[in-house]
């Protein structure tokens, strides 16, 4: 990969990050002034524009025949969202859980993820999957706002009440949500390219590039938000935010790429066989973390990021070829996996006997 090339993939990055940026901001702002309420806002146009990088990179990559980027990118930023960015945002400051999220969101991530397996289960993701998941899209949109309508009264409330119904606001947040959608197409241009690059100069699939490198680097905003929430006392936010992407990035960023992708996007062996698997069980793995307290302690951000490092060494040993991959899957299925999973189950099993009596 030559250094300007190089050079293209950072900035592409950055483009992703601040066009994001300039979308929810010009979004949200269109929203409080036409009168939504802050729940729908942050439930909706919040959570579109988070995953906006993940669909820009998406369509790039299907448009320019690399499917598996595509696949790998909306995988690995699913599990960089649970894993890497809870991880780090509950190192900060402990994540509380909102009920609802635990009764409504997760659930729906999970059966997201587990649909997106099935679907992916003949080794290709086609046109009518998509439409599947672009309804779903529809369903969750509608259900949300339903909910949110239907919620308490200090939920309705309206973002600003000063009178910002004016043409020249109104024409500035337009210009922030073209000129957001403008350096979204340019940052996934730079990104795709550079990271295809990146991957044939050594030698590594586009999936493994998508898995690890594009899919951190279109989760910034993510990690960002979720972060800065953390810090600043807000925690069910980072907690709402991460679900709330995850469903999106497989119903709206994958529904959407397969619906007008010119050719169903191919489903590799490897991602059927590991990439997916993980991708569900880190899912369902939220239930008994998320219902322990109804929050997220340091020790288990400590966990799911130690799980994203291991993932991701797994990914590169697992590349390269290694000797030392065999020594490292024995361990981790033998040794860590089954410990976490007694761990989670007796501190269950106390939350459980301690909400009983």
């Amino acid at each position: 990969m030559s250094f300007i090339t190089g050079i293209l993939f950072v900035v592409g990055i950055v483009l992703l990050i601040w066009g994001a940026d300039l979308l929810v901001r010009g979004s949200a702002h269109l929203a409080a002034m036409i009168g939504i309420s802050p729940l729908i806002i942050g439930l909706t146009v919040v959570a579109l524009g988070t995953s906006a990088p993940e669909f820009a990179v998406s369509v790039r990559a299907v448009l320019i025949g690399q499917a598996d980027l595509t696949l790998g990118n909306v995988i690995g930023s699913n599990i960089a969202n649970v894993l890497l960015i809870l991880g780090l945002a509950a190192l900060v400051a402990p994540l509380l859980v909102a009920p609802r999220v635990l009764q409504r969101e997760v659930p729906m991530m999970i059966a997201a993820s587990l649909l997106l397996w099935l679907l992916a289960s003949d080794g290709h993701i086609g046109r009518l999957d998509g439409i599947v998941l672009v309804v779903l899209l529809v369903v969750f949109l509608l259900t949300t706002v339903l909910s949110a309508r239907q919620g308490p009264a200090e939920q309705q409330t309206v973002v600003s009440k000063r009178p910002l119904r004016n043409r020249r606001t109104i024409l500035q947040n337009l210009g922030l949500i073209a000129l957001g959608l403008a350096l979204l197409a340019l940052g996934a241009q730079w990104l795709v390219d550079g990271a295809v690059s990146f991957a044939r100069s050594l030698g590594i699939s586009e999936l493994i590039i998508g898995l690890t490198v594009v899919a951190v680097g279109t989760s910034l905003p993510e990690i960002a938000t979720s972060v800065l929430a953390s810090l600043r006392g807000e925690r069910e936010i980072a907690v709402g935010n991460v679900v709330g992407s995850n469903i999106l990035n497989i119903l709206a960023v994958l529904g959407l790429t397969a619906l007008f992708a010119p050719a169903p996007i191919a489903v590799p062996n490897s991602a059927l066989a590991f990439d997916l698997p993980v991708m569900t069980v880190v899912a369902v793995a939220c239930l008994p973390i998320f219902f322990n307290g109804r929050m997220i302690a340091r020790w288990e951000g400590g966990l799911f990021l130690g799980y994203y490092i291991a993932y991701t060494l797994y990914l590169l040993l697992s590349a390269t070829q290694a000797a030392n991959l065999r020594i490292f899957s024995v361990a981790m299925l033998t040794f860590v996996i089954p410990l976490t999973i007694v761990t989670l189950i007796v501190i269950t099993a106390r939350n459980v006997r301690r909400l009983r009596s």
